[in-house]
């Protein structure tokens, strides 16, 4: 782990300790941290991708429903920048729209592809529509550069099914995931550095919240809601997912005034198979 997050962490344990939560419950959830990709326009590391920019999709593939908003080449990404089954080539397309009422998609363009390229504004999101052009001018057209990051639960354990396992590290996840909280919030290249233009996107780890619950918790519950209506047909599995099966592919916050947060969220298996049609996409709406 390079020396950037082994600090974050050391300002972790010190801030827990502080607040008087026991040390092996400290040690514990400091296990539980994982690598991930911050991508921002004015870091300096690598280029790894841009904000917007050209829709280049492979020939005969439907028009997306939404814009792009960001296309990141899988192989100017160092393998262990994340924990996640990552394709090692090609360019993930992600689109979306930070609204209230925005979703969006994924889509995985193999390298060597033939790729053409598509109208950037879809029909309902024009360029000429008062309200769109004041997102399109907040997420402005630019280069992604990579901070190789660390993450840790933003969110403690929540009520729910069964099924819906508990964050590790109770019962003090609440208390340590406030400390987790305030100490990234003073992290100068962190994902919350206030400064404007930055556009951050992550890449892995256990993202923020998404209404005060976890992403991954969330795209479990809504999945296990949609295979008892039959959403996806026959054959999926036997019984719901687990929160633990879902990953946290990429997380944008953009530039937004008062706008949106959005999760792609994808199952592990669904990754490792390049099936990123099954991916699920969160907005989680913060005025």
């Amino acid at each position: 782990m390079i020396s950037r997050n082994l600090k974050i962490l050391d300002q972790v344990r010190a801030e827990a300790l502080s607040r008087n939560i026991p040390a092996d419950d400290v040690e514990r959830w400091l296990g539980l941290a994982r690598p991930c990709a911050l991508l921002t326009q004015n870091g300096d590391g690598p280029v790894v991708g841009m904000v917007r920019g050209p829709v280049m999709l492979p020939v005969g593939a439907e028009d997306p429903e939404y814009p792009l908003l960001a296309t990141i080449d899988c192989a100017a990404l160092p393998s262990d920048v994340t924990d996640l089954p990552l394709p090692p080539d090609g360019q993930l397309l992600l689109f979306g729209w930070p609204e209230e009422d925005g979703c969006g998609e994924v889509i995985y363009v193999p390298a060597g592809v033939a790729v053409e390229e598509r109208e950037r504004y879809p029909r309902r999101f024009p360029a000429d529509d008062q309200e769109c052009a004041e997102v399109y001018k907040q997420l402005p057209q630019g280069e992604l550069r990579l901070t190789v990051d660390v993450s840790l639960p933003y969110v403690p354990t929540v009520p729910g099914p069964r099924w819906a396992a508990p964050q590790p590290g109770k019962p003090q996840s609440e208390e340590l995931t406030q400390v987790w909280k305030a100490v990234m919030a003073d992290v100068p290249d962190g994902l919350f550095a206030d400064e404007w233009g930055r556009t951050p996107l992550l890449l892995g780890g256990y993202g923020t919240d998404c209404n005060g619950f976890s992403p991954a918790w969330l795209a479990a519950k809504y999945a296990a809601e949609e295979e008892r209506s039959g959403y996806f047909g026959p054959g999926r599995g036997v019984g719901p997912p687990s929160p633990g099966d879902w990953v946290l592919l990429a997380e944008s916050h953009g530039s937004r005034d008062g706008g949106a947060t959005i999760h792609w969220m994808i199952q592990r298996d669904d990754l490792l198979a390049l099936r990123f049609g099954r991916a699920r996409v969160l907005v989680y709406w913060n005025p």
